[in-house]
């Protein structure tokens, strides 16, 4: 009787104790009960079983997927049963080859029949992306009844790049350590793996590449190999395959030779027996993914071969094998006038003579991942050759994870960029997809911004960056805003008011930090090595391009890098349109103004102020719409799970600190050359410009 009352004292303690708080684990796939009651009821109607044939591992995740969603958002079991037979109200899965040709290999198409929802597609893959966009529906409020839907990936390739070490750093990672617990492998696959590949494969993403691009030639050694096999067969139910970056030296380090030119016979023996081992124990092993002569890095210039040299050899290594080479365009050397237009140079020549198999991966923008930056000069300049697209999520000049900064309109800005490569409309989504030059290959990649920490992000909202790369990734013609609504929705509550505060708030926030950063088109001013704060000043560095001197170009005279035919003439690397849109000072957006021109001080700009007066009043108006987003993210609190909130707020409160550094930093260097003074209304910083190179300077010890 007694342990009787202690077990009941104790369900009723339980009962009564608060929920859980949010750790933010579980993502954008909650799944937590609907709270509308004819929501759930009419959800309730159309999903009251999930029909599959469970005949391939990647339906069995689809459909517990569906069993997994559904249970949770109902508050009761759904259960899977292997056909629908005579049931009706039940969602039914469905692989036809058949399909209509319109869908693509991974496209789904959702449709009422006889009182059920029948997802299907011309693959297992293709289901799978449908059940995802089915739980997406009930998760964001929408009907179920007479859905139809149907959609297909843009792009073939949509993957994340992990910069990830052996060691378990990460390299630019702010959310804790790597995911991959390499010398647990291959024996235990932490559960958390499994996690990973669910909310990948959510938004589409379909490859993973495992470690850094500053690879480790260890991940070739047949250790190495079996452990991203086993990482290879927690991914593949849903739909993704594992790529590797490689260490161009390899042959070298790992197989004793005594060099790693491309077009030695015994170097390319090396690379294709090494390819046929990677598919005998991943059988549906992606590729590669190579930084050569970049940074320090070993390839093929070393040997006075051509990027396409080395590219061609290792594509024609994966011989008869299903993957493909893509090599990255991020290179550039000490001692150029104007790292702005390097990869260009190195790379336009070579339009035409890659393999098939080779794909040209190449950042947003010229320089390396800034606030803002032009569209890269080689989209739209290459066109018998497939770019990827590569965007950075992990923010390492945007604050890392400190600073409140949403991606989607960043991503959507570059890739609605018009490159005129065949005229109007030549956008660099098009280029990246293929459709611009008929290219058969088309991918895209996002640098991660994943974590061992318990968020996965380390900042709760680079959740929302993961994510929005995804969408975009799947179909470049969503808008930001809408996809930040269905996060909101998805991840934080479903509240109306505080879904369209939060959404707001998702969008101004980049805009936001550009002005308290780099506005005007500044770039690469931040701090040295680590990246992060202020230092405009730098003047000294391992090379000249590595200083912020060398591109902001400050002098008595005025600000920014003249990029036109006076200058640098990089403005020439694009198409006559562009050159049109952004090589008069006069009328160039003042977005990209001190990208491509030395402006006068005393300029007046469109705003009707002058060059000082613009940048000053930027830098204090973008400090004070930090307290704008304090106060939205107020203005949700009461929807929002208590320590989800405290957590951002917290980060808040440092964002304002620290825009308020950017500002103060900024505003006294530019102004010590300026020699103008701070205009009306805003008030002069009240600490020295001594007293910020000395804070800067703690951020650099060791």
């Amino acid at each position: 009787m007694l342990l009787r009352n202690v077990l009941l004292l104790f369900l009723c303690l339980a009962a009564a104790a608060p929920s859980r708080a949010d750790d933010g684990y579980r993502l954008w796939l909650k799944y937590d009960r609907v709270a509308n009651t004819a929501e759930r009821q009419q959800v309730a109607r159309a999903a009251q079983f999930v029909a599959s044939p469970g005949s391939t591992p990647v339906l069995r995740a689809a459909s517990a997927e569906l069993q997994r969603g559904l249970s949770g958002l109902l508050g009761q079991a759904v259960p899977v049963v292997a056909t629908a037979g005579s049931r009706t109200g039940g969602i039914v899965l469905r692989v036809d080859a058949s399909a209509s040709p319109a869908l693509k290999a991974e496209g789904y198409r959702i449709f009422p029949e006889k009182n059920n929802l029948v997802i299907t597609g011309r693959t297992d893959r293709a289901v799978l992306y449908g059940a995802f966009a089915l739980l997406r529906q009930v998760q964001t409020g929408q009907p179920l009844a007479g859905l139809s839907l149907s959609s297909s990936p843009r792009i073939n390739f949509r993957l994340l790049n992990h910069w990830d070490n052996p060691n378990g750093t990460v390299e630019r990672g702010y959310a804790g350590s790597s995911i991959w617990k390499w010398y647990e492998l291959p024996e235990r696959l932490d559960p958390r793996y499994t996690d990973y590949a669910r909310a990948n494969a959510s938004i589409g993403i379909n490859g993973v590449v495992v470690n850094n691009v500053n690879a480790s030639a260890r991940y070739l050694s047949a250790e190495y190999i079996g452990k991203v096999a086993a990482l290879a067969g927690v991914l593949r139910p849903y739909g993704q395959r594992v790529y590797l970056s490689v260490f161009w030296a390899a042959p070298k380090v790992l197989g004793g030779l005594a060099t790693a030119d491309p077009l030695d016979p015994a170097v390319k023996q090396w690379w294709a027996a090494k390819s046929d081992e990677i598919y005998k124990a991943i059988p549906d092993f992606g590729g590669f993914l190579v930084k050569a002569n970049s940074e320090g890095e070993p390839g093929p210039q070393d040997y006075n071969r051509t990027h396409a040299d080395g590219a061609n050899m290792l594509a024609q290594a994966l011989g008869h094998h299903d993957g493909v080479v893509m090599w990255r365009a991020f290179v550039y050397q000490a001692g150029s006038k104007d790292r702005f237009k390097q990869a260009y140079e190195e790379f336009q020549p070579l339009d035409g003579k890659f393999d098939p198999k080779v794909l040209v991966q190449v950042k947003n923008g010229p320089i390396d991942f800034m606030a803002r930056e032009p569209f890269h000069p080689l989209f739209g300049a290459m066109p018998r050759t497939p770019l990827v697209l590569e965007v950075q999520l992990t923010q390492e000049y945007l604050g890392f994870a400190t600073h409140l900064v949403y991606l989607g309109p960043l991503i959507k800005e570059v890739l609605e960029a018009d490159t005129y490569a065949k005229g109007p409309g030549s956008t660099v989504a098009r280029v990246v997809d293929g459709s611009v030059d008929n290219h058969a290959l088309s991918a895209i990649a996002g640098v991660a911004n994943i974590g061992s920490d318990r968020n996965w992000t380390g900042h709760p909202v680079g959740q929302a960056n993961w994510y929005a790369f995804g969408r975009l990734a799947w179909d470049h013609e969503l808008d930001p805003a809408a996809i930040a609504r269905e996060w909101t929705r998805m991840t934080l509550t479903t509240e109306p008011a505080a879904v369209r505060t939060i959404t707001d708030l998702l969008g101004q926030s980049r805009s936001i930090y550009v002005r308290y950063t780099m506005p005007l088109g500044l770039h690469h001013i931040m701090g040295e090595s680590i990246h992060y704060g202020p230092q405009p000043w730098l003047a000294k560095s391992g090379r000249p391009d590595w200083t912020a001197v060398y591109y902001h170009k400050a002098d008595s005279i005025g600000l920014g890098f003249d990029r036109t035919a006076t200058g640098s003439n990089a403005l020439a690397l694009y198409k006559p349109e562009v050159q049109k849109e952004w090589g008069n000072a006069q009328t160039c957006p003042l977005n990209y103004l001190l990208w491509f021109h030395h402006v006068p001080w005393t300029q007046k700009l469109s705003t009707g102020r002058t060059l000082w007066n613009e940048l000053a009043t930027r830098y204090y108006t973008g400090a004070d719409s930090v307290l704008w987003l304090q106060k939205q993210w107020l203005a949700a609190r009461p929807a929002l799970d208590p320590a989800l909130y405290a957590d951002v707020a917290a980060r808040l409160q440092t964002q304002r600190k620290e825009a308020l550094w950017w500002r103060d930093a900024c505003v006294l260097y530019f102004q010590s050359i300026a020699k103008q003074p701070i205009p009306a209304p805003f008030a002069p910083p009240t600490r020295s410009l001594a007293d910020i190179k000395q804070l800067v300077q703690l951020y650099q010890l060791k």
